[in-house]
């Protein structure tokens, strides 16, 4: 059932409104004089559904299973999603999915609400401090040590913080107090943990389409509302990196709801398998895409990824070492191309 956007609205409004104190009390709490190997089970709240937001709460479950060698995750999201992308972390036992729309399963989506409370844990972490419902249930739910959000110093703030980083720079604030910093170790990449065979499938599909080449460059034309593309835009492009880049082939990645910006001009792959598409991205030398859940899928399968932006970026850009965002509302397709460059470069 389709709930009417007012109704939403006044949801969201009211379940802020309730929230807003939550956790205010505990964000400089300091968890330094825990001991990390008693710490046995941990849950990570993360009460959404989109495909980007599991995969940018990668980087947080590495950080657990490193910080706490000993420790189990249980992983509270809504949808089905969650099992598929972290299917290949092993630690990470137990998934607790809410309904994707409470008011279609209404009984599931409050049964689990009720039950939260008689659950314990050493260690719960919410990954997002501005989400109420993120907010109640680590309020709600029985633990040790709770984490409710990240606490900004003089020198930052939330938005000049990558959205990947946020809960792992809690955690380790909580941990580590000041000296957080001094944490020599980087922050975890996206990871989707393909495994070895579901990357030689990969490879083998990219093949079957493609040949044996090297040389691929895979583009995503789709995305949400005003983050996709007209297809005038999408067209100058794309022949724009045929003719630039005559020594690659181009490979179309199709979206779930199977349409191309370009006509499908290029070659293109299609599946609904998460796994299966990260492992056929991971076989190209780069990944171009609007941002979404599909170049963050991307940046979690390794391929060097360029993100196209309009606007503000800093906190979901593409996360890594080599990859890199343009925000083509104000720079021109010449720059654009220098990026692509220089991610293709070996050095």
């Amino acid at each position: 059932m389709k709930v009417p956007k007012t109704i939403d609205r006044l949801r969201r409004n009211l379940f802020r409104s309730i929230t807003r104190q939550i956790g205010s009390k505990t964000k400089k709490q300091d968890l330094s004089n825990i001991d990390l190997n008693k710490i046995k089970k941990v849950l990570i709240i993360r009460p959404n559904h989109r495909l980007g937001n599991l995969l940018l709460t990668t980087p947080l479950v590495q950080e657990i299973t490193t910080t706490f060698p000993n420790a189990t995750i249980d992983f509270l999201a809504k949808g089905t999603l969650a099992p598929i992308v972290f299917k290949n972390y092993e630690n990470l036992t137990n998934f607790i999915l809410l309904h994707k729309r409470p008011f279609d399963n209404i009984l599931s989506y409050v049964s689990i609400w009720l039950n939260m409370p008689f659950q314990k844990y050493d260690l719960i972490i919410n990954t997002v401090k501005c989400s109420s419902s993120g907010k109640l249930l680590t309020k709600i739910t029985r633990a040790r040590y709770k984490i409710y959000e990240y606490k900004e110093d003089e020198n930052t703030t939330s938005q000049t913080i990558h959205h990947a980083k946020e809960a792992v720079i809690a955690m380790r604030t909580a941990l580590y107090g000041s000296g957080h910093a001094k944490v020599t170790r980087a922050v975890p990449m996206l990871d989707i943990k393909c495994s070895h065979k579901e990357l030689r499938k990969g490879k083998d599909i990219l093949e079957s389409l493609m040949g044996p080449t090297q040389n691929i460059i895979a583009i995503f034309t789709f995305a949400t509302g005003d983050k996709c593309y007209s297809k005038k835009w999408w067209a100058t492009f794309y022949q724009h990196l045929l003719i630039t880049f005559p020594d690659h082939q181009i490979v179309e990645i199709l979206p779930y709801e199977n349409v191309s910006q370009i006509d499908f001009r290029a070659t293109s792959f299609y599946s609904k398998d998460i796994n299966e598409m990260a492992s056929v991205m991971a076989s190209c030398k780069i990944f171009i895409g609007a941002d979404s859940g599909i170049m963050h899928l991307a940046c979690a399968s390794g391929v060097p990824t360029l993100g196209l932006f309009s606007g503000r970026m800093e906190q979901f850009r593409p996360y890594g070492k080599k990859n890199n965002a343009v925000d083509v509302s104000s720079t021109s397709m010449d720059y654009w191309t220098e990026k692509i460059k220089g991610i293709l470069s070996p050095t």
